[in-house]
């Protein structure tokens, strides 16, 4: 069986592709895999280190302004299409998965022209405009979020969650509720074991919205009169500044990293997890089942962090607190929940029913079920 995967240009688009190839690979080890990337994309660095062969194609974003770029756009796209009919010819993939990014675009257009099956896996609750342009071409979508009716065929949904690598969905896995679990993590962090943790976490380059969030509640009184304290991830561009600032307030019941590397612990020390709400988040504490205030950026494309977060939100399995509210909002919101186990209980219940370990699996299923028995 051979399988082309294309997509990236973000760790939201990556990973899926990645944990969608591990999946196969359990359950085809004889699967010929290769990726098609964005050149200059970060997938050019990521796939490699994991050990794949990608083809970089020239394609770009597209401003919505007039930009050196957009009069390029045309050439670049031509010769994505034809660097895309030529790896077809070359690999004769038996089907095309494309995770979204500039790269799905021109070759999953090719694929679908060639007759070969071709599946989309959409992680958002608000589907990219590369899908979106995909959406009448290919015979299946496999969605992160319930509602993509709007933008796809519904006879060609499939809802199977969004997928995780299996080295996540084990260290999560492994991870409980328990008190012992709660107080190894919080030696590790260096917290208080006694005391409720807010867990914040603006994502690996960091929120400045979040940031300041953090600062404003420390600065609203000392932490050590709220009855909880903060594990703060800031963001590895906002790091030096705000690990700067958290020295200089000396507080015990603050602590600050610019990326959390173990965040099997991060997730096991916390009590209430503020989050980004991007779709491989949302998957991952879907898993962890912890309540949650979810705060969508604002800076992303048809802003569907926050259809991802209403996805959630409407099944009552975390809060909404909108990106220009949390500064003020967020110490309110802690308290509510802090003061209310019944409500905290409830949450954690409704979030965890909408997590799905298997998508990866699931994804396979859709897939296999588009290539002939014989090439399996």
């Amino acid at each position: 069986m051979r399988v082309l995967i294309s997509g990236g240009g973000t760790g939201g688009h990556i990973h899926p592709a990645l944990a969608i190839a591990e999946a196969l690979l359990e359950r085809a080890p004889d699967a010929n895999i290769e990726f098609v990337g964005a050149l200059g994309r970060m997938e050019m660095e990521r796939i490699p280190a994991a050990g794949h062969v990608i083809t970089g194609l020239p394609i770009t974003g597209f401003d919505r302004k007039l930009s050196t770029r957009n009069l390029l756009f045309p050439f670049r796209l031509l010769k994505s299409l034809w660097i895309s009919k030529n790896l077809i010819k070359k690999f004769k993939p038996d089907v095309v998965v494309g995770v979204g990014g500039f790269a799905s675009g021109p070759l999953l257009w090719m694929a679908a022209k060639a007759g070969i099956p071709t599946l989309i896996q959409e992680q958002n609750g608000f589907p990219g405009i590369t899908n979106r342009l995909l959406a009448g071409r290919v015979n299946r979508v496999c969605a992160g979020f319930p509602g993509l009716e709007r933008w796809f065929p519904s006879e060609k949904i499939i809802e199977t969650g969004n997928p995780l690598r299996q080295g996540i969905l084990t260290r999560l896995g492994t991870s409980s509720k328990s008190a012992q679990n709660a107080s190894d993590a919080r030696n590790h962090f260096g917290l208080d074991l006694n005391k409720p943790v807010l867990l914040v976490l603006g994502g690996s380059l960091g929120a400045a919205s979040m940031n300041r969030a953090v600062r404003s509640l420390m600065t609203s009184g000392a932490l050590q009169d709220k009855g909880f304290q903060i594990l703060w991830q800031c963001g590895g561009r906002y790091e030096d500044e705000q690990v700067a600032w958290a020295n200089d307030h000396n507080d015990p019941n603050l602590i600050v990293k610019g990326f959390i590397d173990r965040m099997d612990l991060a997730y096991d020390a916390a009590s209430i997890i503020a989050s980004r709400a991007g779709a491989m988040s949302i998957a991952e504490l879907a898993l962890v089942g912890k309540p949650t205030l979810l705060v969508p950026s604002p800076h992303v494309a048809e802003d569907h962090q926050t259809k991802n977060a209403r996805s959630v939100v409407d099944r009552h399995g975390a809060l909404l607190i909108p990106d220009f509210q949390v500064e003020s909002e967020l110490e309110n919101q802690v308290r509510i929940l802090l003061d209310d186990p019944a409500k905290c209980a409830a949450m954690s219940t409704a979030l965890q029913a909408t997590a799905k370990p298997d998508a990866a699996q699931r994804v396979v299923d859709e897939l296999l079920k588009l290539v002939p028995p014989t090439r399996q």
